[in-house]
């Protein structure tokens, strides 16, 4: 397990409901709403649960597996998770080292995730190996720009916020393609910098 990065996000569990879960929440509540409509039956993997934010946009009677590096991201969630009508069941791990078997999961769901994980090509292609074939992959991310002066700016903030938490100027559409996805959808959401993306095995 990566204990640097489990450490950062330890530390970070105990100010991220208030640092995200009010006026971003609020925000995009309608964006994860409608991509997580997208669950369907079958086994669902939910990679970085985190305090469990996003479960109550979750639709109800879905089995779910969210899984989370942080102990103490999980130990918060539990009262969300507790809410939740279907079966959600959490579990500490390392994205890099999913115990999984090949093709375990129809889905995996993402969101605001790939701005942090530390190596992301091999994150999604670990997502990858445990998805069925044309198993689907559906995610809500924040990147980097293309455009100028936002490209400059994430830049110039990454070495400073990946200290606290995420990276602002992750490539994470070219990622999904490197890791060996087929692109579906791509939706900008805020610019080119906050967007869905919908992939398949």
């Amino acid at each position: 397990m990566d204990l640097v990065t489990k450490a950062k996000w330890d530390k970070a569990s105990a100010s991220f409901d208030l640092m995200a879960g009010y006026g971003p929440e609020k925000r995009w509540e309608p964006v994860k709403r409608a991509l997580f409509s997208k669950m369907a039956e079958g086994r669902i993997l939910f990679l970085a649960i985190g305090t469990g934010l996003d479960v109550p946009f979750f639709p109800s009677g879905r089995q779910i597996t969210g899984i989370d590096i942080s102990d103490g991201m999980i130990e918060k969630a539990q009262e969300r998770v507790s809410r939740y009508d279907g079966n959600l069941e959490l579990l500490q791990m390392d994205v890099h080292e999913m115990p999984y078997e090949d093709g375990s999961f129809d889905q995996v769901f993402t969101s605001c995730t790939f701005c942090s994980v530390p190596r992301p090509i091999e994150g999604l292609t670990a997502l990858h190996r445990v998805l069925k074939p044309g198993g689907q992959l559906h995610m809500f991310e924040h990147t980097g720009s293309r455009y100028f002066p936002f490209n400059l700016m994430m830049n110039i903030m990454t070495p400073l916020s990946r200290r606290l938490g995420p990276e602002m100027n992750r490539t994470t559409v070219e990622n999904v393609k490197a890791a060996g996805f087929h692109l579906d959808e791509v939706q900008h959401v805020f610019l080119d910098v906050v967007k869905t993306i919908s992939a398949h095995t």
